[in-house]
């Protein structure tokens, strides 16, 4: 599979998963993209237009952490999740963004509910 037929796949699938995810100021969107060797996630409230709360591995504190990816991605999904709960956010819609629920997506998933999201 070549790279434009994986970067249109995953386009349709994040336009059909759109449809259905809507994050409002009570219940964000948490917003996960994924690249070779980063990761990045957003607390979007789609209705206004913002992002509430962002985390990732390319943020000065964060820099510095040791492990594999997917442990990397556990960490982050912890600081998300702790950041959420302090700004009084419980409850979020996930959004995969067209990737696949595995490997480092699901290991951030599973961060954030570790810290006390629910989604």
């Amino acid at each position: 599979m070549s790279q434009i037929d994986k970067a249109s796949r995953r386009q349709k699938i994040k336009d059909r998963s759109r449809g259905s995810v809507q994050g409002t100021e009570t219940k964000p969107r948490l917003c996960v993209y994924r690249s070779l060797s980063q990761i990045y996630a957003q607390l979007i409230d789609d209705v206004n237009g913002k992002t509430i709360i962002a985390a990732s591995t390319m943020s000065k504190d964060n820099k510095a952490l040791q492990g594999t990816k997917s442990e990397v991605c556990r960490i982050i999904g912890k600081q998300i999740g702790e950041k959420a709960l302090a700004s009084g956010i419980t409850n979020v819609v996930f959004d995969r963004n067209g990737f696949r629920y595995h490997g480092r997506v699901k290991s951030l998933a599973d961060g954030a509910r570790e810290a006390g999201l629910i989604f």
